[in-house]
């Protein structure tokens, strides 16, 4: 979920510096604008494969000691033969280009450089934990980031990225309101890395407004095979107080089932706890490996992006897959990253379609999106549209334009919907103490 701090060569901002950050940006931006060429922006050239095709880039981690979501390239791929088998977008061929980055900052500037080699016009439904190192060489060559995971802070304030979800922050703040209701003591399990550090206060954020405690703050390897000692430690935080029922939250990504796995076997020796989670940590799929309703995650509060994926909004998107995925099994329906990719093409296609006859590069699709464009995603989101500044700038994420989040619960070992509707975190989130 979160890079390993002796990886980087470079550091995240703070939530303290996204203005500065953002003003910077903002003027390369400028400079672009009178230097297209310079900036590896060919004014007439539609993305490299042909006068009548569009070409893209997806990216995400595959087969590493980490997170792992080979889903989202492959949704992209099904998303194209999909559009190509019905003419393009607005008669344009789709090409997308896959690219791994191995959960890697090297490879992440890799894929960063080669979207500017291949002159995409745009990046769309990514994944990656290293957003300053690919994000560079899309700012420099004025390529719009579309519907990342919203894994990093960089991805709320670069003024290229264009995110569909809340992020780590919404279901974090969403977790933490829903658990202030019914919890005692919580104990936060997250990833001893830089970008782990920001998810406390997101979390407390939330238990803040539900007139709840901070959270413990229990630090643990994101690529550990057993947590043992983390799970004994966060149910020692949690049952300190015999008077009320304490509550567990792991936010590991995909190590979260290796921890529900060691958390498991340490419960038995203490009084009974709750857990919660994000989805993205945990899905359907996860549930059921790890045994259904006599999982560890039975009753566990979970807070998503989207609707739960037994949604009709969600019929398109299967019976793509189903037709043009070939059955390729790395696809799974109840993933956030696919979910997010299809999301996330959807306004690709949106903004295409609103160009008409005109040029689709870079600059013109940059230029739909900063001009105020709105895109329904038919329910999956609230309608979409970025600004400059969006409402939560106060806290160094300009811009998050949907903080809506689903509350879920697994009811006998099936992820179903605790509340109907979206809630917004946007209030919440403004009131988060960040450092």
């Amino acid at each position: 979920m979160t890079g390993r701090r002796h990886h980087r060569k470079t550091h995240l901002p703070t939530f303290t510096r996204p203005v500065r950050t953002t003003v910077r940006r903002a003027a390369a931006l400028v400079a672009c604008a009178s230097l297209a060429v310079g900036c590896g922006v060919v004014p007439g050239v539609s993305g490299g494969a042909g006068d009548d095709a569009i070409t893209v880039m997806t990216w995400a981690p595959s087969e590493t000691g980490a997170t792992n979501k080979p889903g989202m390239p492959a949704l992209a791929l099904a998303y194209a033969r999909w559009v190509n088998s019905n003419g393009g977008i607005n008669g344009h061929k789709l090409k997308v280009l896959i690219c791994n980055d191995h959960n890697d900052t090297v490879d992440a500037a890799n894929c960063g450089r080669r979207a500017v080699k291949e002159n995409v016009v745009a990046v769309v439904g990514s994944y990656s934990q290293y957003s300053d190192s690919f994000f560079p060489p899309l700012e420099g060559a004025g390529i719009p980031y579309i519907g990342g995971y919203g894994l990093t802070e960089s991805e709320f304030t670069s003024p290229l990225s264009y995110p569909v979800n809340g992020g780590q922050p919404a279901l974090l703040a969403g977790l933490g309101q829903a658990l202030a209701k019914d919890c005692g003591r919580v104990a936060l399990v997250r990833p001893d890395t830089i970008a782990g550090d920001e998810l406390p206060a997101m979390l407390n954020s939330g238990l803040k407004a539900g007139g709840h405690a901070s959270a413990g703050n229990q630090l643990a390897k994101d690529d550990a095979t057993e947590y043992s000692a983390p799970a004994e430690r966060a149910l020692e935080y949690a049952t300190a107080d015999s008077t009320e029922t304490g509550c567990v939250v792991p936010a590991l990504g995909d190590r979260t089932s290796t921890f529900m796995d060691s958390f498991r076997r340490a419960r038995a020796d203490y009084p009974d706890v709750r857990a919660g989670t994000v989805l993205g940590s945990v899905d359907q799929s996860v549930i059921n490996q790890s045994g259904g309703a006599s999982s560890p995650y039975e009753g566990s509060f979970i807070t998503g992006w989207y609707p739960v994926s037994t949604d009709k909004r969600w019929d398109e998107m299967k019976q793509v897959i189903n037709k043009h995925a070939f059955g390729d099994n790395r696809i799974d329906t109840g993933d956030v990253g696919v979910q997010t990719t299809w999301i996330a093409y959807t306004v690709f296609k949106a903004v295409v379609e609103s160009l008409g006859d005109g040029e689709v590069s870079a600059d013109s699709v940059r230029k739909a999106l900063d001009g105020g464009l709105k895109v329904s995603t038919d329910g999956l989101t609230p309608t979409l549209r970025w600004q400059f500044q969006d409402k939560l700038a106060s806290i160094g994420l300009p811009r998050m334009v949907n903080a809506d989040v689903t509350l879920q619960v697994v009811r006998k070992g099936q992820l179903v919907a605790a509340r109907k509707g979206f809630t917004d975190m946007t209030d919440t989130l403004k009131q988060a103490e960040v450092s």
